[in-house]
């Protein structure tokens, strides 16, 4: 099986006692030292760069704000913390937010309280549909004993008239025989 350059750097990667201890034999080697050095050397500022990059930051600077502009800037930034809220402001803020919080918390004492309330009043109605229920059922009973004593009073009725009737008709036939 063959090692690929990846397979070791990533060994490398994994082990950092192996990396330093192949730092140490590269800067031991003096060919190997001077081509790290070169090529370090040449990412390192020289001084006519860093006059070249003065002089562009002294250009830079010269387009950024004076210490006139910064005074009134100051001033300006005054003028609208004068427009902000002040620590006495946040304060009574903070003490208006107490003040919610304790009426909070009493409204949701009261909240619980009417919770129970509500709680009971359901139970209640219930309990009176419940009688309501035993209500109906009992008037459905009445309702049953009355259709019955209705057919017996019209069976009865109907039975007193019948016999009205044949005696009428008895009465009718004896007097118009007995005539």
């Amino acid at each position: 099986m063959a090692i690929t350059a990846e397979a070791i750097v990533e060994l490398f990667e994994k082990d950092v006692r192996a990396r330093k201890r192949l730092a140490e034999l590269l800067v031991s080697e003096p060919d190997i030292r001077l081509a790290i050095i070169n090529a370090v050397l040449r990412d390192v500022a020289t001084k006519s760069d860093i006059e070249r990059i003065r002089g562009e930051f002294d250009k830079i600077r010269s387009e950024y704000a004076t210490k006139e502009d910064i005074k009134i800037l100051g001033s300006e930034i005054e003028k609208i913390r004068g427009e902000y809220a002040t620590k006495e402001d946040v304060k009574i803020l903070r003490d208006e937010i107490e003040k919610i919080r304790a009426d909070l918390v009493d409204v949701r004492e009261r909240l619980s309280k009417l919770e129970g309330i509500v709680s009971q009043l359901v139970e209640r109605m219930n309990d009176f549909d419940k009688r309501i229920d035993a209500l109906d059922k009992r008037i459905d009973s009445l309702d049953k004993r009355l259709d019955y004593v209705a057919k017996i009073s019209w069976t009865l009725t109907a039975g007193v008239i019948a016999t009205l009737i044949v005696n009428i008709v008895i009465l009718v036939i004896t007097h118009w025989i007995l005539r």
